[in-house]
């Protein structure tokens, strides 16, 4: 099936509606009926700003980024897209076509 991977990126720390904003993708997504989501926690980063957050430093503990991310079809990710700009939430995001689907499930 063909489809795209939507991805996000958040501060770990940064909240939206009192929840933390991975969370509130993941939550919405799944009640948008969305199949599956995933948050990574990075080791170090940078964004648009330049300042480098790494795990090591301890100032700047629960400001690295996560990625949430989502294989959905178009249709979904035009949803979800504009639920989040409906919610007033400004993300940085990333919309890469992708060919998807399940290996068979058959003995070897």
């Amino acid at each position: 099936m063909n489809g795209c991977f939507l991805k996000f990126y958040v501060a770990e720390k940064r909240r939206h509606h009192h929840r933390l904003a991975y969370e509130w993708l993941l939550e919405e997504a799944k009640s948008l009926g969305l199949h599956g989501g995933s948050a990574f926690r990075a080791l170090a980063g940078y964004g648009r700003h330049g300042r480098l957050h790494e795990e090591q430093f301890f100032e700047l503990a629960g400001d690295l980024p996560v990625e949430v991310g989502f294989v959905v079809t178009e249709d979904e990710a035009n949803r979800f897209l504009a639920h989040i700009v409906a919610q007033g939430l400004n993300l940085f995001y990333l919309r890469v076509p992708v060919e998807y689907g399940f290996t068979d499930g058959g003995a070897s």
